[in-house]
């Protein structure tokens, strides 16, 4: 079988073919960048973040990132999850300013403390400009990144099982047709099978929902009740952030967290395109790209934003790393941000396709860690490098629900990604016989 090649400039396929694949990734980070705002709205009794703010954030927000980045990274900005404890917290506090306070007038609050925690990416990104990458870099060697990266798309792998599981006919279908259409499809097919799988699988649980079958827990397959709720055109209900040193102290220590998994977003996407992007652009660019997105969509109500594995796994898929596609589809999430009933019949795509889809995105990003591990020849006849593997595996994936602790009273929780990222940096700085020099030339 032929190896696919690479794509690098995606204006050799077409205009019409450009604009196919950015629809692609559009679809690859919908169903999880709407999902943080329907989680919100449950801690916060339906007066949460709204999916309209939530897409115009994403959008703009990846093309602020890919402005900071020189435009070369092919990353795309979504709802960040692991922000979802700490609005949980400010959704129950109930003292201080916070008494009498209903959902909605708390909300802001949590923003403001996204706000802080988007400053705290700038400030690592100059400590990085002042220090050097290269000194930086010493911490984050192929030993401690490869094995991160694994962790990223194995730890998702219960949220595609769980997905899948509402109906496994359909996820299946989604499945098949994904690698049929990868290993078998010819011309344009070949790099734009996520979105036949989307669009295959919906058109069976079309049939499916018309002929009277249901999912495992005897849900219907599909709900169109909000699509007709929804107008054709309406503006997204932004509102201003407000501070306070409480939700400040439970939302921006997060970013220590969300900082430590972007790195390891980087590293997986430079595996994936073959590129250095640590080096070039920089990670100092891409940290304040991320971070000024997350500060701005939080100032008007939206969520943090994070560079989206699910994206990722698309790249390595398509074989088209051209950023210029995600750009495309930032542009499709704003335009959507404006048309609610279309945003409505997307977010009606049932839960078991995407799970169906997941199975291939977050496997393909596991598989780029080992990639970057065996390409870096990290060496594990070495006890050391073993050692740092081993940790990293196990801390991201046994803190499934990441590690909690209290900071002036107030609850924070480290996810498990970033407790396996502090003990490898921890590890490989305090024991001997490192072997990977970093190349900042």
């Amino acid at each position: 079988m032929k190896q696919k090649e690479a794509i690098r400039d995606a204006k050799s396929l077409g205009i019409y073919k450009m604009l196919i694949l950015g629809l692609q990734h559009m679809f690859a980070m919908f169903g999880a960048t709407i999902l943080v705002p329907i989680l919100v709205n449950t801690y916060f009794e339906g007066e949460g973040l709204s999916i309209q703010v939530t897409l115009i954030c994403a959008g703009l927000g990846t093309l602020f990132f890919h402005l900071c980045s020189k435009l070369k990274v092919p990353a795309f900005l979504g709802s960040s999850f692991a922000f979802l404890g700490g609005f949980q917290t400010v959704a129950q506090l109930d003292s201080g300013i916070f008494a009498g306070m209903t959902m909605g007038e708390k909300l802001p609050y949590a923003c403001g403390g996204i706000v802080v925690a988007g400053i705290l990416y700038l400030v690592l990104a100059l400590v990085i400009k002042l220090v050097g990458i290269k000194r930086v870099m010493k911490f984050l060697p192929p030993v401690v990144t490869g094995p991160i990266i694994i962790c990223i798309g194995l730890s998702l792998a219960p949220s595609a099982i769980s997905n899948a599981s509402a109906n496994w006919l359909l996820a299946f279908i989604a499945l098949a047709t994904i690698i049929i259409f990868n290993i078998w499809g010819k011309g344009m097919f070949k790099i734009i099978p996520i979105l036949m799988g989307v669009v295959i699988s919906y058109v069976a649980a079309v049939i499916m929902n018309a002929v009277g079958m249901t999912n495992a827990d005897g849900s219907a397959i599909l709900n169109f009740a909000s699509v007709g709720e929804a107008g054709w055109v309406g503006l997204p209900p932004f509102q201003i952030c407000k501070f306070d040193i409480t939700a400040i102290l439970v939302m921006a220590p997060i970013a220590l967290a969300t900082m430590m998994e972007h790195i390891g977003d980087i590293s997986a996407i430079s595996a994936t395109v073959g590129e250095n992007f640590i080096k070039d652009p920089g990670l100092h660019r891409t940290l304040i790209g991320d971070g000024v997105a997350t500060a701005l969509a939080a100032l008007f109500g939206g969520p943090a934003n994070t560079t989206y594995g699910e994206n990722t796994g698309v790249l390595e898929l398509s074989k088209v790393y051209d950023p210029k596609v995600i750009r495309l589809a930032a542009i499709y999430a704003i335009v959507l941000s404006f048309i609610p009933k279309i945003s409505g019949v997307i977010a009606s795509v049932p839960s078991s396709i995407i799970g169906g889809v997941s199975f291939i995105l977050y496997g393909m990003i596991s598989a780029v860690g080992v990639r970057n591990v065996v390409e870096n020849k990290v060496d594990f006849t070495k006890s050391r490098n073993l050692i740092i593997a081993a940790v990293i595996l196990v801390c991201g994936l046994g803190f499934s629900s990441g590690i909690t602790f209290s900071i002036a009273g107030v609850p924070v929780t480290l996810t498990g990604l970033a407790v396996a990222a502090l003990a490898g940096i921890i590890l490989n700085a305090i024991l001997p016989g490192k072997d990977y020099e970093f190349d900042a030339e």
